[in-house]
């Protein structure tokens, strides 16, 4: 089948902005023109990918499996035109990393600023993502490291620990676990708690370390974020279990940290290459920048 990437484009607009008429505007079209290119691309798929109203645009179930894979084929065709275009002699040195949001947010506009200044005019795209996302980003060298959690590695993969991190009980200051130096994992029956999505490898470390006990506490809310549950947290919706770094210079100063036991978990945290492909020398730099950094929290 030919792939229809004028069509994969309009579905990313659409899902993304949530209307035909932003998505018209954004990629210069009629709304006419945008409708017959998304009837096309759902004609040649055989499925509807949006759902309709004369008010509301939404993804269907093939949409919302189609997004995450429609996102991925346009950052790569964009980060290949953006390649060709720094050919020739005015082309600028380029590198790309990927980073677990908590690590990038605590980190890296310290570090890159450092890094800036021996490499000036080097341009860095940081994927900000999940720890699956970035071992598929390193695995087809998307980009050249990641800083991330470390699990079963891929055989093509070179992973290398270098901290090991506890997770913490997330509540307000004025709620009575606060007081205590530490919390046992059975206190928390019945009490609400915010997860977060199964998509993050966070969730996947605090499930397998509680195993069948999981089911019993009260997961009342579920959300896609580690920044959004400390959030709630300290609104009183619901307390949060999140990794002890998140809260470090966090801008939640309603709530306190808590340490857990029985079981205490903790998640492994390190660098991550393609075995055998050695880093560009910026790269290298910026590497061992964050591998210092990191292991100061030892």
């Amino acid at each position: 089948m030919r792939v229809d990437f004028l069509g994969l484009q309009a579905f990313l607009s659409i899902a993304e902005r949530g209307s035909f008429q932003r998505a018209a505007a954004h990629l210069n079209l009629s709304q006419t023109a945008l409708s017959h290119r998304i009837r096309k691309f759902e004609g040649d798929l055989g499925v509807k990918l949006l759902q309709r109203t004369t008010r509301h645009v939404s993804l269907s179930p093939a949409g919302l499996a189609l997004l995450p894979k429609a996102r991925r084929i346009i950052d790569d065709i964009d980060a290949s035109f953006d390649e060709l275009r720094q050919f020739g002699s005015a082309r600028q040195e380029r590198i790309a990393i990927g980073c677990l949001p908590t690590i990038a947010n605590r980190y890296l506009p310290r570090l890159l600023g450092a890094f800036s200044a021996d490499y000036p005019d080097l341009i860095v795209k940081i994927y900000d993502n999940s720890a699956s996302e970035i071992a598929g980003l390193v695995q087809s060298g998307t980009v050249e490291f990641g800083i991330t959690i470390l699990s079963a590695s891929r055989p093509e993969l070179e992973v290398k620990p270098l901290l090991k991190e506890p997770f913490v009980l997330v509540c307000p200051r004025a709620h009575a676990f606060a007081k205590q130096k530490s919390v046992d994992f059975a206190a928390l029956a019945g009490v609400p708690l915010v997860r977060i999505s199964p998509q993050a490898g966070n969730r996947a470390l605090i499930d397998d370390a509680l195993g069948s006990r999981r089911e019993s506490l009260n997961w009342r809310y579920e959300v896609q974020h580690v920044a959004t549950a400390i959030s709630m947290a300290e609104a009183g919706v619901g307390l949060t279990i999140v990794p002890r770094l998140s809260m470090h210079r966090s801008p939640n100063p309603g709530v306190v940290a808590v340490p857990l036991r029985n079981p205490g978990i903790v998640r492994t945290l390190g660098i991550m290459v393609r075995r055998g492909v050695p880093l560009s020398p910026p790269a290298e730099a910026l590497a061992s920048m964050l591998k210092k950094q990191l292991r100061t929290e030892r």
